[in-house]
């Protein structure tokens, strides 16, 4: 196997950066603001109503669901705009006739992708300070968390934005998937608030185990076990790197 080209990687995950960079507002203060206000209503209208939840207060313990719901989201999104824009504009054509490899490209792609999540989610992590306080008893399971889930659904992005052959697909699976199994995978409550039967739904959520255990690596509970969580969020890495694997073996929606 050749050695990777570090300048190839360098360039594209350069260029992906600097595209955030000229849309600061849209890329990183907007989606801060939205979490915030989370933060004002659900803190507000439903801590008054649940005080705590496992021991924990109602607005610490959603701190660690809402940093998820928006590494996933905007983990998605960053990564399946930034593959799109190029096949869209046709310039995808320049990237895959250069003296790049496969695995180049997605490196640079996904790896600008994922660490604008992963700016996000520290910054949001920062903000939560600012409303509640909160504790963090893993630091090093929590960057793990964060680090496995940036990149997995970055690499999900990148599949949607090879798939999509317009703007309306682009945001099909983010609204229509993503966001409501994060809603429901335990992001403001916890399942074992739920009736059996729903419980036992639940669990049938992938979302569920990466909320859970990030939840863990902030307060030592969950409602799954941590090592489930952490075998589930690698099955997912696996099975997003063989579908980015066939796509470029075959060539789909790549080539004409």
């Amino acid at each position: 196997m050749k050695r990777l080209n570090l300048q190839s990687v360098k360039t594209l995950y350069l260029a992906e950066m600097a595209r955030s960079m000229r849309t600061m507002l849209q890329s990183i203060v907007s989606p801060v603001i939205s979490t915030s206000l989370y933060f004002v209503v659900f803190g507000a209208a439903i801590g008054t109503r649940i005080s705590e939840v496992d021991g924990i207060s109602y607005g610490a313990f959603i701190v660690p669901g809402l940093i998820m719901l928006m590494l996933l989201t905007q983990s998605v999104s960053n990564a399946s705009f930034g593959i799109f824009f190029p096949r869209f504009s046709g310039s995808i054509y320049e990237i895959l006739s250069a003296p790049m490899s496969y695995v180049e490209v997605v490196v640079g792609y996904v790896g600008a992708a994922a660490t604008k999540s992963l700016i996000l989610g520290v910054i949001v992590l920062v903000t939560a300070r600012l409303f509640v306080p909160y504790s963090i008893d893993h630091p090093l399971m929590m960057a793990v968390f964060l680090v496995l889930t940036a990149v997995t659904f970055s690499l999900l992005g990148f599949i949607i934005g090879i798939w999509a052959d317009g703007f309306e697909k682009l945001q099909l699976v983010p609204l229509l998937v993503i966001t409501p199994l994060t809603f429901l995978g335990g992001t403001f409550y916890s399942i074992d608030m739920l009736p059996p039967f729903w419980q036992a739904v639940t669990l049938a959520n992938p979302v569920v185990y990466l909320v859970s255990g990030f939840r863990w690596s902030f307060y030592g509970i969950s409602d799954v076990s941590p090592l489930v969580s952490l075998g589930m969020i690698l099955l997912f890495l696996s099975v997003a790197l063989a579908m980015v694997g066939w796509i470029f073996k075959s060539g789909y929606r790549l080539k004409p």
